[in-house]
């Protein structure tokens, strides 16, 4: 397996690329000093097309609660029994404070979420318009995850200067049936499709530890890797009281570092953002998501559940020799 494993960035950064089943095998890997030297050929491939810059984002849960899908995993469900702040969508000036705040931390890129199935033409979408306009101003990279998506939508946006339109698959098109039932994963990907289509830079990830196989997993990154997004998050289950992955046991930090491994050689060029449930997750081995190959972190709080200082992020990307990616134009 060693040489497997050692031959891995060479098949990443061929014109083929790394293969479904060499990259199952890659996952089913379970000695420590394996799994190690895994991050350390992820983390070479990470330096080689990415640079040892680490780049910063943050989001505001700009509208929350009261969702009308049923996705297993969020506490904003209205099909859930789960008690969560629920408010209509802030008005411009507070998602443009927030984001000047954050552009303190070293963000580059600010992202404005909302709750729902999909913004369409009205009220809403032009107050929308407008914090995307003024976080633009304070020479932030714009960016939305606002649900599904159609074409008008997206020329308001478009029009309004947003960069960077997120929506994430969440999981394997084959295990997507278990987590949601009020939209498909054909809706899914529609979205993310369109959103390239318009011209925005399409980040579109998922999240680890739903339940789902390792088959599966390789089974996302490789759907993923078919969509060329510029920026893929990965997500850790958190799981909340309340909705139906409660009680799903979590995966163990080496197994969370070994996937950010397998997905960075699966997608060798494409920023890899870890996101929601890391703290939770890989506890005190934070800083090694890094040198298992991501190149790209979401700092700060999440929808509605906290996470760390920005300042300790910080810390650990500066303590690794390396450096906070300064904004810069798309």
């Amino acid at each position: 397996m060693i040489k497997e494993i050692e031959t891995a960035p060479e098949k990443a950064l061929s014109s083929q690329g790394l293969t479904p089943e060499e990259a199952r095998r890659l996952l089913e890997i379970e000695r420590p000093e394996e799994i190690f030297f895994l991050l350390a050929q992820a983390n070479l491939v990470r330096r080689l097309t990415r640079g040892d810059e680490i780049e910063l984002c943050a989001i505001i849960n700009a509208k929350s609660g009261r969702c009308s899908e049923d996705c297993a995993f969020c506490a904003q469900s209205a099909h859930f029994r789960v008690k969560v702040d629920a408010f209509p969508l802030l008005q411009p000036e507070a998602v443009i404070q927030a984001a000047a705040q954050a552009k303190t931390w070293g963000v580059s890129r600010f992202s404005l979420v909302i709750s729902g199935r999909e913004v369409t033409i009205g009220p809403e979408l032009d107050q929308i318009a407008a914090a995307i306009e003024g976080l633009a101003g304070l020479g932030l990279s714009p960016c939305a995850s606002l649900g599904l998506l159609d074409e008008k939508a997206a020329n308001v946006l478009k029009n309004a200067g947003l960069r960077t339109y997120h929506h994430n698959l969440e999981t394997a098109p084959s295990f997507f049936p278990r987590i949601c039932s009020t939209h498909t994963m054909a809706d899914r990907l529609r979205t993310a499709r369109l959103a390239k289509t318009a011209g925005f830079r399409l980040c579109c990830g998922g999240i680890i530890g739903l339940g789902e196989s390792r088959d599966e997993r390789v089974e996302l990154a490789f759907t993923l890797r078919g969509l060329e997004p510029d920026s893929v998050p990965l997500n850790f289950l958190n799981p909340i009281p309340g909705t139906p992955l409660e009680a799903v046991p979590p995966l163990s930090p080496l197994e969370i570092l070994k996937t950010i491994a397998v997905f960075r050689l699966v997608m060798p060029r494409t920023d890899l953002r870890t996101c929601g449930g890391r703290e939770k997750n890989l506890r005190g081995l934070q800083a090694l998501m890094f040198l298992a190959g991501a190149n790209a972190t979401m700092t700060g709080n999440y929808l509605t559940t906290s996470g760390r200082g920005p300042q300790e992020d910080v810390r650990d990307i500066l303590d690794l020799g390396l450096k906070i990616r300064p904004a810069a134009p798309d």
